[in-house]
């Protein structure tokens, strides 16, 4: 039998222009975008990357919240940093979402994101079961 698949959507304009969704499920699977570190309610890029972190968990935590899953489910994180050599500085940030639930984790520093004032992307991939 095949897995009902919902599409969750925050009704951002790019999810229409690109065509995707905010978060997916399938089954006890939920399957987060990259999200990126825009204010949530305001959808201004701070310049700060620390701060484009916490509005990217609030982003992850409303977006699992809406999926039925929690922060809790997570099993797998992706962080994408466009800034070399600041692992120390973030890693508290992350710890203080997964530091008990310590899902599998792979960081990476790129060249770049979408837009050049973005410095921050996460994904996240959460299991009911």
């Amino acid at each position: 039998m095949r897995a009902v698949r919902r599409n969750i959507s925050f009704g951002g304009q790019l999810e229409e222009i690109v065509g995707y969704s905010r978060a997916v499920v399938s089954g006890p699977w939920c399957f987060l975008a990259g999200t990126t570190g825009s204010d949530p309610e305001t959808k201004e890029i701070p310049e700060d990357i620390k701060l484009q972190v916490a509005n990217a968990f609030k982003t992850v935590k409303r977006a699992l919240d809406e999926a039925g899953f929690d922060l809790a489910d997570t099993v797998r994180v992706t962080y994408y940093v466009t800034e070399a050599g600041i692992h120390d500085q973030l890693a508290p940030l992350f710890g203080e979402h997964f530091r008990h639930i310590r899902p599998a984790a792979t960081y990476l520093e790129v060249s770049g994101l979408a837009y050049p004032e973005l410095k921050f992307e996460i994904e996240v991939t959460a299991f009911k079961g």
